[in-house]
């Protein structure tokens, strides 16, 4: 007997993982693995370890002047990261 209210493997493993407050973490875990595809190698090469607390997005940069340029598009690459990931992840960046 088929059931009527069927539904697909990715619905069903996104209400597991919202029921089991895992999305949070995933969520984060995909946007630190977007910011090389958001970036490019060109800048991704100049930037070091990437973490996530508080919804701010702490990342590291070996040159002052690409920290600069990237401080300018801030709210753009905020925007870029979340679009990507599909959700709401951080609201800042900062660079140190």
């Amino acid at each position: 007997m088929r059931r009527r209210e069927t539904q697909t493997i990715g619905d069903v493993l996104r209400e597991v993982l919202h029921n089991q407050h895992l999305d949070g973490k995933l969520n984060e875990t995909r946007l630190l693995n977007a910011w090389p595809e958001v970036l490019g190698p060109a800048i991704t090469k100049y930037t070091g370890e990437a973490y996530i607390k508080n919804k701010v997005l702490y990342v590291k940069i070996a040159s002052s002047v690409l920290r600069n340029e990237l401080m300018m598009s801030r709210e753009k690459l905020i925007n870029s990261l979340n679009e990507k990931v599909g959700a709401k992840v951080i609201t800042d960046i900062r660079f140190n």
